[in-house]
């Protein structure tokens, strides 16, 4: 066995125990003939006490083992940053398990990386705590939808990846065939005829957590590889399907310690276009649209000879200088509005 305990996991109650550890080394620091190292593994950091003769062929990113007794740091030392903040791991014997070279960046959350170095050394990138916090709340996020889904009797089912091409929004992934030259498996771009013939069998509740494949553009809003939480349900209506998802968003939120009130407020269709020239606005923008179609509906003036007529009303907007004002028409233009009038 490498280790009894998880070094992210040792609190003051553990003080006296005798651990050992596995992980990286995070971080050194010499004192005088006593050396520290934050010691790292999958739960976080744990700070270990080293004779400097002892720490003199460690290195960062080393892995090592290493067994000792843990105490409570000195008065006045303790970490209030780390959940082990308040003991130290005095280390009896180490092992090294695995040298490592010189890393192209460092593994750390305080140094900026470029992205292409971080996507090239990706393995790097995920021993960073924010990458790894993102990887693990994901995992949360998937556990707490399904405890969603359990509770209301949801068979979790995998549907197909080799498929044939269906008409939906995008082009397909294709994937020759090799037992059949010339023809050609499609990627679904979503499980969805797969899920309507689960209804038809009497699955009556269905779910997954699908990966779909769509060959279009780069957008912020658009990958050609996603995952999606895909959910299917007989016997049921429009209010039914909105409650199930409030109760999944409900649980998602409360992962990051947010609690979400329900019944989520709703707004028809008619009115989020009327109000916010969107159908998936954001409520929190104040300046809403303010239709002045009948104003303008004898004006001479061709832009405002228009079905409808809309605008923002900015306080203070007319005591922006002229520069402010051409930058935003140029903004807008960018955007592909044909100009912008105030």
């Amino acid at each position: 066995m490498h280790r009894t305990h998880y070094a992210g996991n040792l609190r003051a109650a553990d003080a006296g125990t005798t651990v050992t550890l596995a992980g990286w080394v995070g971080r050194r620091r010499d004192h005088g003939g006593v050396a520290f190292i934050d010691l790292r593994d999958a739960s976080g950091y744990a700070q270990v006490v080293l004779r400097e003769e002892i720490a003199h062929e460690l290195r960062v990113e080393y892995v090592i083992q290493v067994t000792g007794e843990v105490r409570l740091r000195p008065e006045g030392s303790a970490n209030p940053n780390l959940p082990s903040g308040e003991i130290e791991v005095v280390c009896e014997s180490v092992e090294i398990l695995n040298t490592s070279a010189p890393l192209p960046f460092p593994i750390d959350e305080h140094v900026t990386v470029g992205e292409e170095a971080r996507l090239k050394h990706r393995y790097l990138d995920l021993r960073r705590p924010a990458q790894r916090s993102a990887i693990v709340l994901r995992s949360q996020a998937n556990q707490a939808a399904r405890r969603v889904l359990g509770r209301h009797d949801f068979i979790e089912i995998e549907t197909p990846t080799l498929t044939r091409s269906t008409p939906e929004g995008a082009r397909d992934f294709l994937v020759p065939a090799r037992l059949s030259p010339g023809n050609w498996y499609a990627l679904p771009q979503s499980p969805q005829l797969f899920k309507q013939l689960l209804m038809v069998a009497g699955m009556e509740r269905y779910y997954q957590i699908a990966r779909c494949y769509r060959d279009e553009d780069f957008r912020a809003d658009r990958q050609p590889e996603f995952t999606q939480l895909d959910i299917e349900m007989s016997f049921v209506d429009q209010d039914d399907v909105i409650a199930l998802g409030e109760e999944i968003v409900k649980e998602l939120w409360s992962l990051i310690g947010y609690e979400v009130t329900t019944p989520i407020p709703r707004i028809s269709y008619a009115e989020a276009m009327a109000r916010y020239g969107t159908d998936k606005p954001d409520l929190r923008f104040g300046l809403e649209l303010v239709e002045l179609t009948e104003f303008f509906k004898d004006t001479p003036f061709r832009v405002f000879q228009a079905p409808y007529v809309g605008a923002v009303v900015m306080p203070g907007g007319a005591s922006q200088p002229r520069k402010t004002l051409d930058a935003w028409q140029e903004w807008a233009k960018q955007r592909g509005a044909k100009g912008l009038a105030y």
